[in-house]
């Protein structure tokens, strides 16, 4: 009867315990199976319908699902290309797999214990790659890299589709609450200059005249209340609501500073003021310092680059 070698029968062990590691790795990639949704997963598309119903009951934009549905997008891409790498990276590891079994060269034993005990956590080990070739070594971590980037990647996507889904959900519950606000906005009489000249020429900033009457209402009490470090402005050609007079921007500083720690508490102050009085002025929504206040709640932006983009140096208020 014809034995097989004991070295060649530890090296095809090793080899298939180096395949067994690798499919271990490829199957095991907790998230990454959240970028396509099932029945009970949260699913974007549907998310921006509901949300683009919302729209006229809220009038206007919901300018925070459109943040986070950004973030999603975003992530979206993220998770392909890391997938991609991903694939990549299998297969490179699988050649190595597939050519120490191939090629009868085997293992050192010793590997093969920690292979069939918890192969993971030998690969993760910079002493235990030792064994291996510098090559095979880097190939074998950048897929455990790789994986674990890919995880993380999806956990992320699927925390911001779950923010997206309470979002909608929360504003779906206001709905009519919202609706009935803002029939009654409508039938309001806002006084045409609610100011009654009592704000200083220092305040009015560009585009001052072109705030709505209620707007226009809620710019003067602020200043009136707070005082204005920097001139106010309100209505440019824009696509947002200064385009059509309905939002204006309280400067905190000037050239896209960081405010003082004065203008900052300042800052911090009108936007409290604004949402303790939504419901009277008429607050659509709020951005100061990277978030949005819409409905009740606040909402991280992304960051978009600079001080002034982020509203770290000026609060913007829009009305209904």
């Amino acid at each position: 009867m014809t034995t097989t070698p004991p070295h060649t029968f530890r090296g095809k062990r090793a080899a298939l315990s180096l395949a067994a590691v690798t499919a271990a790795l490829l199957i095991g990639l907790p998230g990454t199976a959240q970028a396509e949704p099932g029945d009970d997963e949260v699913d974007i598309d549907e998310l921006t319908q509901r949300a683009e119903d919302l729209e006229e009951s809220y009038d206007g934009e919901l300018i925070q699902f459109t943040e986070i549905k950004e973030r999603v997008e975003a992530a979206e891409e993220d998770l392909e290309e890391v997938e991609e790498r991903l694939e990549a990276s299998r297969a490179g590891v699988s050649t190595i797999a597939s050519s120490q079994y191939k090629n009868d060269t085997g293992l050192d034993p010793a590997l093969n214990v920690m292979f069939s005990s918890d192969p993971e956590e030998m690969f993760s080990d910079a002493a235990t790659l030792s064994y291996l070739g510098q090559s095979q070594s880097e190939q074998i971590s950048g897929l455990i890299d790789t994986r674990d980037e890919a995880a993380e990647v999806a956990e992320n996507l699927q925390l911001e589709m779950e923010e997206a889904e309470e979002l909608v959900e929360d504003l779906e519950s206001q709905r009519e609450d919202i609706e009935e606000r803002i029939q009654e906005y409508e039938e309001e009489q806002v006084p045409e200059t609610p100011g009654t000249g009592s704000i200083p020429e220092s305040a009015k900033g560009w585009g001052w005249d072109g705030a709505t009457p209620r707007m226009a209402a809620i710019r003067d009490e602020i200043v009136m209340q707070y005082g204005a470090p920097y001139p106010v402005g309100c209505l440019r050609s824009s696509a947002d609501d200064h385009g059509v007079g309905q939002a204006c921007d309280f400067m905190m500083s000037s050239g896209g500073a960081i405010p003082s720690a004065e203008n900052k508490a300042l800052g911090a102050q009108i936007s409290q003021f604004a949402i303790d009085n939504a419901d009277r002025l008429g607050v659509k929504y709020i951005i100061w310092e990277q978030q949005i206040w819409q409905a009740g709640s606040w909402t991280w932006m992304s960051d978009r680059g600079d001080n002034t983009q982020n509203h770290y140096d000026h609060v913007h208020i829009s009305s209904y």
